[in-house]
């Protein structure tokens, strides 16, 4: 395969092998769970569903005890229900200032984690050095319109990149989760937020902490391993959507 010849710095990822393939089987999944009868017109009520489930599953891959019938007694999960309370408002603000939205994120997310003392301090503050700036810089830079590549590849580099970073000091997972259904919904590859993609990651959770170290280290291998099975998950989010929607028929 000829590499492709462009300024876009994610473009490269499209000649990954099994990225294209990847990229169309999430997108064909997400189109089939947006068509389905129950979300042509009662897709907020799934929609709800779905962002309660991907709290839940979100705390749980940062050590939050979630069980059957419990409560939001973990300060964790209950940073993740509120992240996704406040993530309807922070569209708007994701599109245009991404960086704001993240800061935003995180206050929601870890004010139960960090002592009130430190809550100016910490709170929405991403920390300095070892260019943390510049890459959430250049990061905000391709949500605003800086790359033209698949939405399925965009919402894995930012979930890729803020894992990466850790650029807050408590709750990045669930952050960095919470950008990537903002990226989803923001450039249409989930607009209404069907889909429940942090099930799949729990599920294979030993693979999304290999493959997202993977994607740190940035090489071909490591980047392709974070992509194809970030959109394996988007797959599985998908029909995790269809059995919602699909309990309500």
């Amino acid at each position: 395969m000829t590499p492709r010849s462009t300024t876009d710095p994610l473009t490269p990822l499209l000649d990954l092998p099994g990225v294209s393939e990847a990229v169309t089987g999430a997108r064909d999944a997400l189109v089939a769970v947006h068509n389905h009868p129950v979300n042509r017109r009662g897709w907020p009520t799934s929609a709800a569903e779905a962002s309660l489930r991907a709290a839940r599953a979100s705390a749980a891959l940062d050590g939050a005890a979630i069980g059957a019938g419990s409560t939001v007694d973990s300060p964790v999960l209950a940073g993740a229900v509120r992240v996704a309370e406040e993530s309807g408002r922070l569209l708007g603000v994701w599109r245009t200032s991404p960086l704001q939205a993240l800061a935003r994120l995180h206050v929601v997310a870890a004010a139960d984690l960090v002592p009130e003392e430190r809550h100016d301090a910490e709170l929405g503050r991403p920390r300095g050095g070892e260019g943390v700036s510049a890459r959430l810089g250049l990061l905000a830079d391709l949500v605003t319109g800086g790359t033209s590549v698949p939405a399925p590849v965009l919402v894995a580099v930012v979930h890729g990149e803020l894992l990466a970073l850790a650029p807050f000091p408590t709750a990045n997972g669930v952050v960095a989760r919470a950008a990537a259904r903002l990226t989803a919904v923001a450039w249409g590859l989930d607009p209404k937020g069907l889909a429940v993609p942090e099930v799949g990651h729990l599920r294979h959770a030993a693979e999304y902490r290999r493959t997202a170290a993977e994607f740190a280290e940035g090489t071909p291998h490591g980047l392709a391993a974070w992509l194809l099975h970030c959109c394996a998950q988007w797959e599985a989010g998908a029909r995790e959507g269809q059995s919602i929607a699909g309990a309500r028929t």
